[in-house]
């Protein structure tokens, strides 16, 4: 769970970075919560914010890899993906899993994973961060990447 380690009330301070947030519109009820959730914690703890729309979690990886080859500091990926009948639920999840992992790797900069793989589009309500949700998993992301950024900054500033 992203951002579950942190001790409660806690809060990051992300000022002077620069953030992409790169969401998919697929699922556009739960996807506009997932973003609603990431502008508002990434505003608190004071971020530079970039949104970058794609059509869907498939569209992640490269937008999400550009952004960071521009000098972001790091990107939240937020994602809808519901499973149907088809086969194509588990291509999609996981190209914009391993896609986002490789992308992260290869450029050393983090990115919060803010994609969910449901069921149903229930699931999705309960945790894209709207009112009556039971979670906010685009907040989540945001603080995560945040998170992830400070501590490599910390490393870097240690090796010199």
């Amino acid at each position: 769970m992203a951002g579950a380690g942190r001790p409660e009330g806690s809060s990051l301070d992300a000022t002077g970075m620069r953030i992409a947030i790169v969401h998919g519109r697929w699922h556009e009820r739960i996807a506009t919560g997932l973003l609603g959730g990431a502008r508002r914690a990434l505003a608190e703890m004071g971020a530079e914010v970039t949104e970058l729309p794609v059509p869907g979690s498939f569209e992640l990886p490269v937008v999400v890899q550009a952004a960071l080859e521009a000098d972001f500091d790091g990107a939240v990926a937020l994602g809808v993906i519901i499973r149907g009948g088809t086969p194509h639920f588990e291509y999609v999840s996981e190209a914009a899993t391993m896609g986002l992992t490789e992308v992260a790797v290869r450029t050393g900069k983090p990115v919060g994973f803010g994609v969910l793989t449901l069921d149903d589009e229930q699931q999705g309500l309960d945790r894209a961060g709207l009112p009556g949700s039971k979670e906010d998993k685009g907040r989540e992301a945001a603080e995560a990447v945040v998170e992830a950024a400070l501590a490599l900054r910390s490393l870097r500033s240690h090796a010199r």
